[in-house]
């Protein structure tokens, strides 16, 4: 009986040391070896794990960063502060000089300028549940911003508000993390530089006489800004003028000749 355990015991033992000597040369052998300025970009960067850097979270960044596949600015969140920590940590420059962006609503079409078509008596009043009700919701423009609040709910950053039946957007606020402009049923939302001289404040897809009917500032799509730009940096795509921030030189004349007041 004594033998048996002894021997037990012994086996046992040599096997427990048999698998430690093992998996000590497997994890030394094995082992990935793990650039230390990938922990220390982790660091640098806020953790939202937003995603708005085209990466899956802050961790995947870093790898990607230390890699050399992402620029160290790739942060929307931490803006130039963070681009200059991983720069150094990277040894190089941050471009400090990339163009901040912000997230702009398209439209102008508030309760003073719009009107409904019907009242609503929905039990969930939310934008994406809305916009599936007869004419795409109750406004009077099937086009515009139904103001119940999505892109205000997604937002992390307390940037956008729902001032008189419409999304507003403060840039001073918003880190471009581009969560709204995912969440918007009706799209509505698009990125814009953050010093813009202008922007289209309206996103309606019809032309004259519907979008009169619909809205008293909504765009007709008569093409006087294309006409009037002086740097071509307005062209019309289908009933929609849109704007070429990088021809653009903010010279107003745009928004001073628009007969329906609607860019802003």
């Amino acid at each position: 009986m004594g033998v048996d355990i002894l021997f037990a015991a012994a086996m046992v033992g040599g096997v427990g040391l048999f698998v430690g000597i093992f998996l000590s040369i497997a994890g030394k052998r094995f082992a990935v070896e793990v650039d230390e300025r990938e922990a220390a970009v982790i660091e640098a960067l806020p953790g939202a794990n937003c995603g708005a850097c085209g990466y899956s979270g802050c961790a995947a960044l870093a790898a990607a960063i230390v890699k050399g596949e992402a620029p160290v600015n790739a942060c929307v969140v931490g803006q130039a502060p963070v681009a200059e920590a991983v720069a150094d940590i990277m040894g190089g420059d941050a471009d400090t000089d990339a163009v901040r962006m912000v997230a702009f609503v398209h439209c102008i079409g508030d309760c003073e300028n719009t009107a409904d078509k019907y009242d609503y008596s929905g039990g969930e009043t939310s934008c994406s549940v809305i916009s599936f009700s007869p004419g795409k919701g109750p406004k009077s423009c099937a086009y515009g911003c139904m103001g119940y609040g999505d892109c205000v709910n997604v937002c992390e950053y307390g940037a956008i508000s729902i001032v008189n039946g419409i999304a507003k957007v403060d840039p001073d606020k918003c880190v471009d993390c581009k969560k709204c402009i995912k969440t918007c049923p009706k799209k509505v939302i698009s990125e814009v530089p953050y010093d813009k001289a202008v922007a289209i404040g309206c996103a309606s897809l019809d032309r004259g006489k519907p979008v009169i009917d619909a809205c008293k500032l909504g765009c007709i799509a008569c093409t006087k800004c294309v006409q009037t730009c002086p740097k071509q940096a307005i062209e019309m795509q289908g009933n929609i003028p849109v704007i070429d921030y990088d021809k653009c030189v903010k010279c107003g004349l745009c928004k001073k000749n628009c007969p329906r007041k609607c860019i802003v």
